[in-house]
C-alpha cells in the first residue's frame, strides 16, 4: 500500500535509516560493514582537508569509527573494492559480477588505443613477476591524452587495466595507488562469475534499485543521484521504476506537497518507515557533521524539498564567489539540518581548526544543542587524529562560533 506522509516524516526516515538520528545503530568495523551492505556504494573523492570523503561519511554514523577500519575492509579483508559506480566509489566485492558490462566496455576501449593495447600484456607480466606496482614503478614516461588532463603512459595503462577489471588497487600510500592482479585477491569464484543481470532491462532495474537503496528514498527525477549509469536514459529509468513497483520490490510514498513526484522506498525498508511514522526518530537528538558527497546528499534538490536545506559544495568556486567556505560540511541534529561548519586539519600541530560556523535561520543555541555540538566536535577531533580543536578567532563568524561552539 502507498504511504502518505509529511516532509518531516520523510526526512526522519532518511536520517534514521542512515544511522544519523536516534540511538546509534552502527558501531566499529562490523557496524561500518553492516551500513555498507545496506547502501552498497560509497563515493570517493581525492580531496583530503579533514579526511577523505568515504571516511567522513562513515564517521558520522559509525560510533568509534577510525579510517583504518575502512582500509582493513578494502585491503586486508577484501570485502570491498575500489571501482566506478556513482563516479569513483567503494563497492562490495560480492557485487563485482554485477559490473561485468562496465568492465567489458572498458576493455573494448582499452584495445582501441594502440599504445595501451600493446603495453597492457607487458604490464600484466610485470605484475605476475614482481607483484604490486604503481605507475612510478613503470618506465613508460610518454604523455598521452587522458581524462581530465594528459597523463604518463604508465598511469594510463594501469588505469585501463583497472577499469577493465584485470587489476585492482592493492593498497594506497596517501594518494598513490598500488595495483595488483585482481585474481590474486578476489575470491576464486568472483572474477569469472556470470553477470546476474544479463538483459538490459534487468541491468537497469538493478541499478535503479541500487540507487534507491544507496540514498534510502528517491524519486524518478533527473539529477546527480543517477550519475554513472551508462546507457540509461530517462524513459528507460521510468520503465525500471514501473517494473520494480509492479513486482513489489519498491513501494510508493506520497509526501505532502510533493504529490507530483512520488518517492520510492525499497520494500524491505517499509517496516522501518512505518516505525518512523509511529515514533519519529525514537531516540535522543545527536549532532553530526556530514561529508560533502554523503549518500544522503546525492540528490540535493530532494534534501531542499524535505528539509529546506540548500547545500552547495563550493570547492570549485573562486574564493570571492563562495557564500560560505572552501570545504564546508553540513551539520544535522535531531531531525533537521541546523547549519554548516568549516573544519580544517592542521596536521603539523595536530589541531582541528574551526574556521566558520553558519547556523540555519530559526535555529537557536539552546543548551542541549550546544552540548550535542560540543560532543560532535570531540568525536570529529578524535576521528581526525588531532589532539584538540580550537576556534579561528580571526574568522568572520568568530562571534557566532563563541556563542554556539563550546571548545
Amino acid at each position: 500500500m502507498e504511504r502518505v506522509i509529511t516532509r518531516r516524516k520523510a526526512g526522519q526516515f532518511l536520517l534514521v535509516r542512515h544511522g544519523l538520528a536516534g540511538e546509534w545503530r552502527y558501531e566499529g568495523k562490523e557496524g561500518a560493514m553492516a551500513w555498507l551492505r545496506m547502501v552498497r556504494c560509497l563515493q570517493f573523492d581525492p580531496l583530503n582537508v579533514v579526511g577523505y570523503n568515504p571516511h567522513l561519511v562513515l564517521q558520522s554514523r559509525i560510533r568509534g569509527y577510525r579510517p583504518e577500519m575502512l582500509d582493513e575492509l578494502l585491503y586486508q579483508d577484501r570485502l570491498l573494492f575500489d571501482g566506478w559506480d556513482k563516479n569513483m566509489s567503494i563497492l562490495l566485492t560480492e557485487d563485482w559480477p554485477c559490473f561485468a558490462r562496465r568492465r567489458q566496455t572498458a576493455r573494448a576501449r582499452m584495445l582501441q588505443n594502440p599504445k595501451i593495447a600493446e603495453l597492457a600484456p607487458l604490464v600484466i607480466r610485470r605484475l605476475e613477476e614482481r607483484g604490486p606496482l604503481s605507475s612510478a614503478d613503470l618506465e613508460f614516461h610518454e604523455k598521452i591524452d587522458w581524462p581530465w588532463a594528459p597523463a604518463r603512459l604508465s598511469r594510463a595503462v594501469l588505469e585501463s587495466l583497472f577499469f577493465a577489471g584485470e587489476v585492482i588497487i592493492h593498497h594506497k600510500e596517501g594518494a598513490r595507488k598500488i595495483y595488483d592482479l585482481s585474481r590474486r585477491h578476489l575470491p576464486a569464484d568472483v572474477p569469472d562469475a556470470d553477470d546476474p543481470n544479463p538483459t538490459e532491462d534487468e541491468h537497469h532495474d538493478w541499478h535503479v534499485l541500487r540507487r534507491i537503496g544507496a540514498i534510502g528514498m528517491l524519486w524518478n527525477k533527473s539529477g546527480d543521484a543517477w550519475l554513472g549509469i551508462a546507457g540509461m536514459k530517462s524513459g528507460q529509468r521510468t520503465a525500471s521504476f514501473e517494473r520494480l513497483h509492479q513486482s513489489g520490490r519498491i513501494c510508493k510514498v506520497i509526501v505532502e506537497g510533493l504529490e507530483k513526484h512520488p518517492l520510492y522506498v525499497k520494500a524491505e525498508d517499509m517496516p522501518l518507515l512505518d516505525e518512523v511514522i509511529r515514533n519519529g526518530t525514537g531516540g535522543p537528538d545527536r549532532a553530526s557533521m556530514l561529508a560533502p558527497l554523503d549518500n544522503l546528499l546525492w540528490d540535493r534538490r530532494l534534501i531542499l524539498e524535505l528539509f529546506g536545506f540548500d547545500y552547495r559544495w563550493e570547492v570549485y568556486k573562486p574564493a570571492a564567489g563562495r557564500r560560505y567556505g572552501y570545504y564546508v560540511l553540513p551539520v544535522v541534529y535531531g531531525d533537521r539540518f541546523i547549519g554548516r561548519i568549516e573544519p580544517v586539519l592542521d596536521r603539523s600541530r595536530r589541531r582541528l581548526i574551526i574556521r566558520g560556523w553558519w547556523p540555519e535561520t530559526g535555529v537557536e543555541p539552546a543548551d542541549d544543542l550546544r552540548i550535542s555540538l560540543a560532543d560532535c566536535i570531540r568525536r570529529f577531533t578524535a576521528f581526525t587524529g588531532a589532539d584538540l580543536a580550537q576556534l579561528d578567532e580571526t574568522a568572520a563568524t568568530a562571534a557566532d562560533m563563541r556563542k554556539w561552539l563550546q571548545i
